[in-house]
């Protein structure tokens, strides 16, 4: 398979999540997060989906001007640290959480920041993620169809 057919392969698989992440939380109210702006596609897409949810984007930046323009708020600067400084702020509130952060190198960053999410997860609340994770509490569930397993990563938050 070529590079290529294996990009499309993954962006269609994270649409497909994105999707399926955002229909599993229609009743929850409360603002998604996303972990990693990168290019904006995922930005872009889940403003497309959550159209009347707020979206807060957590960056360790620079996040350039307009980049994140969709987005309801920008919270620059390592996860590890801003996402600890918002938990009273948004503590129990956020129904979705997309943590974009690169399968290739950022596999340690994202168990890191898993747990720091934790917090300001509603109960019910939905997680999506390229890279498994693990923690109490997160029931893994089933991929989108179409989506092989192990592709990406949706949890439901207790």
């Amino acid at each position: 398979m070529s590079a290529l057919d294996m990009l499309i392969r993954r962006l269609m698989a994270q649409r497909a999540s994105i999707e399926r992440a955002a229909d599993l939380v229609t009743m929850l109210e409360g603002p998604a997060i996303l972990l990693g702006l990168g290019d904006g596609a995922a930005l872009d897409h889940l403003c497309e989906v959550a159209r009347k949810r707020g979206i807060i984007v957590f960056d360790k930046g620079p996040i350039a001007d307009g980049a994140a323009q969709r987005a309801s708020e920008c919270v620059e600067g390592d996860p590890r640290e801003t996402l600890p400084r918002n938990w009273e702020r948004l503590k129990r509130s956020v129904a979705l959480a997309l943590i974009n952060l690169p399968i290739t190198d950022e596999t340690r960053l994202a168990a890191e920041v898993a747990p720091l999410v934790a917090p300001i997860l509603r109960p019910g609340a939905v997680v999506l993620s390229e890279i498994a994770l693990e923690l109490p509490g997160w029931e893994a569930l089933p991929p989108p169809e179409g989506v092989r397993e192990g592709r990406h990563h949706l949890y439901r938050a207790s």
